[in-house]
This record gives C-alpha cells, structure tokens and sequence, in this order.
C-alpha cells in the first residue's frame, strides 16, 4: 500500500493531499500532537490559513463504503497533521500481551479484514471494526471509533501490514464476538498508524475458526461468536448447481439474499443465508465459475433457528469458494475423493419441509418448546374471506408495505421517498381439513401461485374496466380467488412469533403447491409429528380476526371450526 507523506509544500488536487516526495514507512497516520478530527493544534495555536480538505474515498476494493467527509490541517509546525514522518519505534507488544487499559508500546499486524459497524435503529455510523493477525498467528479484534474514521479509514486496506503506536485495550463485546481475545486493540486520540513496508517478518495471511454442526447447534440463538463454516454446495436458491447455473444479479439485488444448503462430510445439511454484501460476493464468484462452484467458506455466521438450524451472514463475513483458499482447496481435494458423500442426501429431500395437519399445527403452536417454523400442510379452500383488503401497495423492491407521503410514496425499510408502489397479495382464506379448520393468509407470491397472475395485474384490470371509480376505491376480491373454493391444496405454512405468543391462530402461508403435488401426496398418504426440515423466506406476520362476510359455493361444503 503506498501512501504520500506531507511536506510544507503539498498541494491540494481533487480534495487530497498531492505530496513531492513518497514516504515509506516513516509515514505515521494520525499524531498525538493535534485533534484531527477539530484540525485544532494541542497547543491551542490558530488553525492554519489554508487547510488542506481531505475526502474519504468510496469504493474501497474491500466493500467498504462511507459517505464521511474528513479534514485535516497542514502546519509548518507539524501540528494538527493527520500524517507526519516519524522514525521512532516503540517498544513492540504481540497481540497475547494486550491486556485492558492504554498502551505506549506498538503493535504489528496484518489487516486481514475491516468493515462499517452501523447502529440500525438510528442508522449512524459507530465505527469501522477490522479483524487482524501478528505474526505468533494470535487474531484479535480491532476497532476505530467513529470521530477517528475519516483519519484513517482512506489508509486501510485488507492484506496490508501496520504498525500501531499508542491504542486503548478495550473489553471486547459479548455479543457477535469475531476473535477469541477478551479485549480489542481500540484507536485512541493519539494513536498512529504506519505501513509496515518490506517487512523481514512473515505475517500469516489469514486464519479461520471453522467448525461443524454440533458447535453451531449448541451457540444456536445465544448471539456469542460468530464462526465460520465450510462443505460442499447442495443447493443455490433451490437449485442443484451445476449445468452451467447462473444467478440473476438483479433478482438477488432485489431480495438482497442467497440461500444455500451446505453439507460438511457426513454432517446433516446446514442453511446457508447470504445477505447484501455477502450475496453479492458470492454472486460474483459463482457465476465467474459458470456455476460449477462445490466447495464454499463463509465467515462469521450467525446460527439461528427458523424451523431448522440455518446460519445467516453478518456485516463482516466473507465467502470463499474451491481454489479461493488453502482451507477450501484442501475440503475440494477430499471432496474429489470422496464423491460418494456428495451424492448420499438427495437434494429434494434437503428443503422439504414436514407434512402436518391443521389438528398437529395447533398442537405445535402450544409446545412450550417450539419455534417459528415451517410445515407442509394439505387442506382444502372453504371460502374467502371479505371485509378487508385482498391486497395491499408495497415497495416494489422489499415488498414492505408503503407509507404515505405529502406526496409520494415511502418505504420505511429501503429509507427512500418517491417509491413504485406495487400490489402484493393479503388475501385471507378459511380452510379445513378432515376435523379441523383455520384461517390461512396469502403474501406475496403464494396468491399468485394460487390463482395465475400477479395481483397488479388483478388491480390493474379493475381499473381499467371502471374508469370513473377513484382510486381510493376498495377493490373486490377477484374472481380467479373465489374460483379456487373447493379445491384441495397443500400449503407451505409458517408458525409466526404471534402464533407462538398466542396472539392469533392465522397461519402465514408463504408458499402454494402445483395440485399434481398434492394427488401425488395424496396418493402416498404423507404424515410426521417430528419438526420440519427446512423452511422459506421470511414474511411479515399478519393477525385475522374471524369474519363472517366468506365468499362461499354453491353447495359447498362448510366444516366444523376448529
């Protein structure tokens, strides 16, 4: 990483500071001598007539990104400087002698990886978060808080060797810890940070916490480290790779998500969920691999149970694949050699969820142990529920339900005004089945599975065939909706945190099989009690009261309430 030094005549060009002459290791970044962040001096001396304005870059090759603006101020003094020369060595500290409390001494390390550390609920920036190696292999965590960052984030970069004089021992988090260390080596006022260049010194070049499925298993919802996993690819978003497999770039955008089922050796099969960056990440590197990709490593997972153990992806994970790593090159070597093992579980078999009665959801729903969850469930349509909306206007990027503005519309997930508004499904069904009924709620793509059509194009029809309705207008319920009363369907089903909290009994139905599926069920004559194997995307959770206004046939048979 080459960087300019700061002489007495540097020059302002494109918002950075142009140096002469180039500095190597004698560039320190950040100097106790002056607050940066203030560009005032220590010694309370004014601030120079021309500062020199420095600008965080975007687009770092790491994925960090940063909006931040930064200043710093150039002086004959050298003070107030954001980067000074400096030919001192402190004495050196290795990562297992960091103890709580300031430091005088420096540290050596490689930057194996940094990220943003955001504060979702107010979404301000807390600090930048790096994870980094010295040269006994000790990993630890790092940290720069935020009035810091636009001092040295422009310096960072993954890979590169540093040298850190003066920091704060701090205690590390208890939450999503990514390092074994109980404390984090923190950026302090006057900490300074230099390139380590032409190092006699071997730093290795990484290092991973990889474990299996019992580790995983047992941290499951507690929110303690976050390890990394490794093993062979079964599915990408429900396909078997391979074939020259391809992945939609803009679908993936729009979900923000990758789901994967990953298998290590003769453990069971583990959901993967890739989010934002790391969807993206994987994007990249599948498809450059036209979809042949077997072995994945992905970092920092967090387990989590949705009906199964899954591992989701965190702010700093990374994804690995084949000949990325030596950890990956040595799984992919075992893997060729024991073909066998990738072929033993059927990939069908690896998202099915179980089959259940209405009768065994209810039971589910009071088992003090259970959790949310997702079930295959055979029913057949009562009657559709009216009184309320069968649809609703939802971003068309999230689907999450839109707001209204002075004059646009909003969504408060993306964070954006001036949205397209799109129809996704609300619709409520009664169903039952051989002794019990319920309420099922469609979302999203289930009510087009179950009708044929989107329904934008159900709302877009009704408008167009009454042109002096205004469009306030509650439209009817289709009647591709009522014509599916009386028909036998089976229905992926999620039990809710409400249903769990007794707030309501309404199922969420997220998926609605073809009617070949369930003749064939029919004719196998499926039924578990056990828990559920796998399950689908999340989705809001919608409370039905019970209504008399239903649609129902001619004829048709009504059941006994459940």
């Amino acid at each position: 990483m080459k960087l300019s030094g700061v002489s007495n005549s540097a020059k302002k060009n494109g918002g950075a500071a142009v140096l002469s002459t180039p500095v190597k290791s004698g560039i320190k970044i950040g100097d106790a001598s002056g607050d940066v962040n203030s560009g005032k001096p220590a010694d309370g001396s004014p601030v120079p007539s021309s500062p020199v304005t420095q600008v965080v870059q975007t687009g770092f090759s790491s994925g960090v990104r940063t909006g931040l603006r930064g200043r710093a101020s150039v002086s004959s003094a050298d003070k107030g400087k954001g980067i000074v020369v400096d030919n001192g060595i402190g004495d050196e500290i290795t990562f297992k002698d960091v103890t709580l409390g300031p430091h005088e001494g420096e540290v050596r390390f490689r930057l194996i990886h940094f990220w943003e550390a955001w504060n979702v609920q107010s979404k301000t920036l807390i600090g930048v978060e790096m994870i980094l190696i010295d040269r006994e292999e000790t990993v630890i965590q790092g940290f720069i808080p935020q009035g810091r960052v636009d001092v040295y984030l422009r310096h960072l970069k993954a890979g590169a060797l540093y040298r850190l004089n003066k920091f704060f021992g701090a205690k590390s988090k208890l939450n999503y810890r990514v390092a074994e260390p109980d404390v984090t080596i923190s950026f302090s006022w006057n900490s300074a940070l230099t390139p380590l260049e032409d190092s006699s010194i071997r730093f290795p070049e990484d290092r991973f916490r990889i474990h299996g499925y019992r580790t995983f298993d047992a941290a499951c919802d507690l929110r303690g480290d976050l390890y990394d996993y490794i093993g062979h690819i079964k599915l990408v978003n429900g396909q078997v790779p391979g074939g020259n497999l391809l992945l939609d770039e803009a679908d993936v955008a729009a979900s923000r998500r990758v789901d994967l089922h990953v298998q290590t050796h003769d453990d069971p099969v583990l959901k993967v969920c890739l989010w934002d960056k790391a969807a993206f990440e994987f994007v990249d590197k599948f498809n450059a691999t036209k979809g042949t990709a077997r072995v994945i490593l992905v970092t920092t997972l967090n387990p989590k149970r949705f009906g199964v153990l899954s591992l989701s992806s965190m702010a700093p994970s990374r994804v690995f694949l084949d000949d990325d790593v030596e950890e990956t090159r040595v799984y992919l070597n075992w893997l060729n050699s024991n073909s066998d093992v990738a072929n033993r579980v059927n990939a069908e078999v690896v998202t099915k969820p179980e089959t259940a009665t209405l009768g065994d959801l209810f039971a589910y729903m009071k088992r003090p142990s259970a959790k949310v969850a997702w079930f295959e469930c055979t029913a057949t349509i009562d009657a559709v529920v009216h009184g309320s909306d069968w649809y609703y206007i939802g971003c068309g990027v999230c689907h999450t339900k839109a707001t209204r503005g002075p004059t646009t519309l909003m969504c408060k997930k993306c964070g954006k005004a001036g949205i397209d508004g799109v129809a996704h499904y609300l619709s409520k069904l009664s169903v039952y089945d051989h002794k019990d009924q319920a309420i099922f709620v469609l979302l999203g793509d289930a009510g087009e599975e179950l009708t044929g059509k989107k329904a934008g194009e159900f709302v877009e029809s009704y408008y167009q065939a009454n042109d002096a309705v205004e469009g306030e207008h509650k439209v009817p319920v289709p009647q591709a909706m009522i014509d599916t009363i009386g028909q036998r369907r089976t229905f992926v089903v999620k039990v809710s945190s409400h249903n769990l909290e007794g707030k309501t009994q309404t199922l969420t139905v997220t998926k609605v099989l073809p009617i070949e599926a369930v003749e064939s069920k029919a004719s196998l004559g499926e039924k578990s009690d056990e828990e559920p194997v796998s399950g689908s995307g999340d989705h809001a959770d919608v409370s039905v009261k019970r209504v008399a206004d239903v649609s129902v046939p001619e004829g048709g048979k009504r059941a006994r309430s459940g």
